[in-house]
């Protein structure tokens, strides 16, 4: 009974005590997160890509501030040729230029769309085609020519460097040619019917490598002089049509460059080594 009389004091002392206060504060999710900053970064990470894009502006403007890149064939515009991070094209396409070309063929501006589309592409070959056509119609334009130069010279090496492995499959397709005997014992034995053939493709291949090596130079030699009519005062201009004369066997055009390269900067870190090579190219007579 006693017990009974202490629960019943118990209930009754509960029912008229006043309910528990609220805590104050902001109202917990059910996760146990607080569920506006949940919804915060959810906000975040839609808006991120604009974040990335505005980023990506800043780093290009960065570097255009700083100059970075700034040579003949570099560059922002390189930089960022392949870069389209707000969508849509960037200049013509090699079939629009080409159809501006066809209803305007004398208008030097479509050669100029069309080369800029073949870079864009990577096709070097077709590039220099077109800017040709442009310097035919525009034979002043000093940059178009320095560009062309530079085309010309990348596709040299890119041929050359080609040549060089060209030669080497060459020099393996016979692998057992250095050991065959000569004389008569060579002739009796014969050469090996398989490798001879594996050579004489290589060959093919080698002969064809030399010759796009010798006209791309050519190429640029005459790319570098017609520059350096444009801009006489130009010492880079005049190292170029050495360096590019040289390489294509003209030692009059080298040596007449390189001479005037020196004339213009005398002091410069490579007169040394450009001196030496003068010494080489134009031996004293006697």
């Amino acid at each position: 009974m006693a017990r009974a009389a202490v629960k019943a004091k118990q209930a009754e002392r509960a029912k008229a005590a006043p309910p528990k206060a609220r805590p104050h504060g902001r109202r917990r999710h059910a996760g146990g997160g607080n569920q506006n900053q949940q919804l915060f970064f959810t906000r975040l990470r839609r808006q991120a890509k604009y974040i990335y894009v505005l980023l990506a502006v800043l780093f290009g403007v960065t570097f255009a501030f700083l100059g970075v890149g700034s040579g003949t064939n570099g560059g922002l515009d390189q930089l960022f040729s392949g870069l389209n991070i707000f969508g849509g094209g960037g200049g013509k396409s090699v079939s629009s230029a080409q159809k501006d070309i066809a209803k305007h063929p004398n208008d030097p501006r479509g050669y100029r769309d069309l080369a800029t589309a073949y870079e864009a592409k990577g096709d070097t070959a077709n590039a220099i085609t077109a800017l040709q056509q442009y310097t035919i119609h525009k034979p002043k334009d000093a940059k178009v020519w320095a560009e062309l130069a530079g085309l010309q010279t990348t596709q040299a090496q890119t041929y050359y460097n080609d040549y060089v492995n060209a030669y080497q499959v060459q020099q393996l397709a016979a692998p057992s040619r250095p050991f065959l005997p000569t004389g008569t014992l060579g002739t009796a034995i014969g050469t090996n019917p398989i490798e001879a053939a594996q050579s004489s493709q290589a060959q093919g291949s080698v002969s064809d490598l030399q010759s796009k090596v010798q006209l791309a130079y050519n190429g640029a030699e005459n790319s570098w002089r017609e520059l350096s009519k444009l801009r006489p005062k130009d010492a880079n201009t005049w190292f170029q049509l050495g360096q590019s004369a040289q390489t294509a066997g003209d030692t009059t055009t080298a040596v007449k460059a390189y001479k005037q390269y020196l004339k213009l900067d005398p002091t410069s870190s490579n007169a040394a080594q450009i001196r030496q090579i003068l010494k080489q190219l134009s031996p004293p007579t006697k």
